[in-house]
């Protein structure tokens, strides 16, 4: 069969649009796995009258469970060129306003008295700083996103950038 003469045209290069500028996966701490392991083992109280072997399988099941279920339920934080994710949300950058970061009691704050109910949350209790994103776009009634975050100075240099 015959050549072609003609180059195949270049595959394109991934967009600059989606390239990640800042990423977090806000995973349990420690204290969470050693709190599952004790509820787990609720399991071995539960059956031991039974059977030892029936609880100590309980026990891993229901750790398995727990473990899977804090897996799955670990929300994300993505920022590329174009967009912010948070969890299962998303919104373009160009509707995002002000970002302040808050830490210890302020946090708290944010996460309790002064907390707008009509603001979107992500917020996971075994992380303590959090930041507020303001939203700018007049068609969304939602206030400000407010996130947990590990490192709030480094998400809000991204969203800056």
């Amino acid at each position: 069969m015959p050549e072609s003469s003609a180059a195949a045209p270049a595959p394109k290069s991934a967009s600059s649009d989606s390239t990640v500028v800042y990423t977090e996966k806000l995973w349990p701490n420690f204290w969470i796995w050693l709190v599952s392991a004790g509820l787990s083992s609720a399991g071995i109280l539960m059956l031991a009258p039974i059977s030892i072997w029936a609880g100590i399988t309980a026990a891993i099941v229901i750790f398995i469970i727990i473990t899977v279920l804090l897996i799955v339920s670990t929300p994300s934080i993505t920022v590329t060129r174009t967009t912010l994710s948070v969890g299962r949300a998303t919104i373009e950058r160009g509707y995002l306003g002000e970002t302040t970061a808050f830490r210890g009691k302020e946090a708290t704050a944010e996460r309790g008295t002064r907390l707008n109910g009509l603001a979107f949350l992500c917020i996971r209790g075994w992380v303590d700083p959090v930041v507020r994103i303001q939203i700018e776009d007049p068609s969304d009634r939602t206030p400000y996103w407010l996130t947990s975050t590990r490192h709030p100075e480094q998400l809000i240099a991204a969203l800056h950038s």
